[in-house]
């Protein structure tokens, strides 16, 4: 397998600028019975010194969703990189589970690498997986955390989520006047920060396109709020929107071709879709009160929102192309549910939950619309702007902690919370965006 040589490096223009905003995870829960991993220093063999510890990559990665527990490099009694060195009874007095080796080899002169690495079963005493990653020297964080995908997956079944990245926004503020907004992006895990853009006006609700290749946001450079669409590689952008009063809350269709947005043109905020081929626009919704947060199913068939249409926000679907646009309500158990989407499964919908009137707490939760089954996964008091992992395992939150605002995420189970906080200046609006190439 080959990392795509589009991952070397970012555009010159996000090379120019660095992010002030350096993220870096914390455990805050695990699960009970984490799963014991041996992830043994990879050997290296060639010229130099390599600027990144895939082992160690690996090793952060599997630690940080909660559900591994690594073993310490100075409790290993060998340190093998290939499968002849392995012996599994060694590992099984050390009460491991899996096991991972690997070497690491760059030719005299070469900016390019060869990462192999074998996977092991120590209980059934057999390789699971075993491949070569061939990258540049830039690329070994891109490669350690493919490793870490395919060893999530051989353990959990589930498809790893580490070599995705996330979207957020973060306000600087520099004086009771003056606050600086910058739209970033970095790895799942807040490293290599980039900022796409910088302003002295709001940045709102930034959302991915299904390819990752582009970005959909609100900027109020114009002191107005319109939409963009921004290519990521090359910072080339366009304004989609110029229409009076309200332009906000972009999200792309599951294939790309649309967005989905609210207007409020005409009079009070509705939900619209524009084919972003034609430029077509389309109305869905025409109400008097508030209807916002517009996101997708994901078949791309329907769309659900927020509306206060029964005298409190509550979350509705409207299904593209229907007659008359019938809206159907989906939640009715809570006094305010808001910022909803759905899980891959297209069942089970995310969504920020306040209990009653008399509870003013906004918490993460999780509906089961077919059976009405409901979690609440957090337990912090004001949780917004949920966004959820490609892999359905994990949802990212804006929330606040000792007075600032910090990204956490929670596990869909709630067994395994992490937090994002930032060095400096407030993080909001997380967007964590698709499987990436």
């Amino acid at each position: 397998m080959k990392i795509c040589a589009a991952l070397v490096g970012a555009a010159a223009y996000l090379l120019s600028v660095s992010s002030q905003a350096a993220l870096s995870i914390q455990i805050t829960q695990g699960v009970d019975n984490p799963i014991p991993i041996a992830v043994v220093p990879f050997a290296f063999e060639g010229s130099g010194v390599l600027s990144e510890d895939v082992a160690q990559i690996v090793m952060n990665d599997l630690e940080q969703v909660g559900e591994f527990r690594t073993l310490p490099r100075s409790n290993m009694l060998s340190m093998p990189s290939e499968e002849q060195e392995v012996f599994y009874r060694d590992w099984g007095i050390l009460a491991q589970d899996y096991l991972l080796v690997g070497n690491i080899t760059r030719t005299t002169g070469s900016q390019l690498v060869q990462v192999q690495y074998e996977f092991f079963d120590i209980n059934r005493e057999i390789k699971l997986a075993g491949e070569v990653l061939t990258g540049s020297v830039a690329q070994l964080r891109d490669i350690g955390h493919e490793i870490s995908n395919v060893v999530f997956e051989q353990v959990t079944g589930t498809r790893g989520a580490f070599t995705t990245q996330i979207l957020y926004v973060v306000a600087d503020f520099i004086s009771p006047e003056l606050t600086n907004f910058r739209l970033e992006k970095s790895d799942y895990d807040g490293n290599r920060a980039q900022v796409l853009l910088e302003s002295q006006e709001p940045i709102m609700s930034p959302s991915w396109s299904p390819s990752g290749e582009d970005v959909a946001y609100v900027s109020f450079e114009t002191t107005l709020p319109r939409i963009y669409i921004q290519n990521i590689s090359t910072g080339l952008r366009r304004q989609i929107t110029n229409f009076p009063n309200l332009n906000s809350s972009p999200e792309f269709s599951p294939d790309g071709t649309k967005l989905a947005m609210v207007l409020s043109k005409d009079g009070s905020p509705d939900i619209y879709v524009q084919d972003l081929v034609t430029n077509e626009l389309t109305q869905l919704t025409d109400h008097p009160l508030i209807d916002t947060e517009p996101s997708w199913t994901t078949d791309g068939r329907s769309i659900i929102f927020m509306s206060e249409r029964s005298g409190q926000p509550q979350i509705y679907q409207i299904e593209l192309g229907a007659p008359s646009y019938e809206v159907e309500r989906l939640t009715y158990d809570c006094f305010q549910c808001m910022n909803a989407s759905f899980l891959p499964d297209g069942v089970n919908l995310v969504h920020v939950r306040r209990e009653s009137r008399q509870n003013p707490n906004y918490q993460i939760a999780v509906q089961n619309i077919e059976t009405g089954r409901m979690i609440t996964l957090t337990d912090t008091s004001l949780d917004e702007s949920p966004s959820v992992a490609p892999n359905g395992s994990m949802i990212m939150y804006a929330t606040t902690f000792n007075g600032k605002g910090v990204l956490d995420a929670v596990s869909i189970d709630g067994r395994v919370k992490f937090r994002l906080p930032s060095t400096q200046g407030d993080v909001r609006e997380p967007a964590w965006s698709p499987f990436l190439n």
